[in-house]
């Protein structure tokens, strides 16, 4: 039994392990469109004598601000949400079941 144990608990990690890295692509290629479009968007406004291009800059880099909040700092995996699990099992382990 313990090898399907063992077995079930590397199948685990797998999954997470590819759900982790799959998320923290996404925010990659999110981050790569969002300089491309707004190189562009910055070029096209420079052309034109105009300043509109930092509104889709501020606002788009916003969603990618807390796109990349959730991945790397809150979602299952990250480093903030693992602190925050531990912090609970300690809790728990101490005997505070509230």
């Amino acid at each position: 039994m313990t090898s399907l144990a063992s077995n079930s608990s590397r199948s685990d990690v797998e999954r997470l392990a590819r759900r982790r890295a799959g998320a923290k692509m996404g925010w990659y290629i999110h981050a790569f469109v969002y300089v491309v479009v707004n190189l562009g968007l910055v070029t096209i406004s420079a052309a034109n004598g105009r300043t509109w291009a930092m509104y889709p800059l501020m606002g788009w880099g916003l969603g990618l601000l807390i796109h990349g909040a959730v991945v790397w700092f809150v979602a299952p995996g990250g480093g903030f949400y693992d602190r925050l699990v531990e912090r609970e099992r300690r809790a728990l382990d101490a005997g505070d079941r509230g």
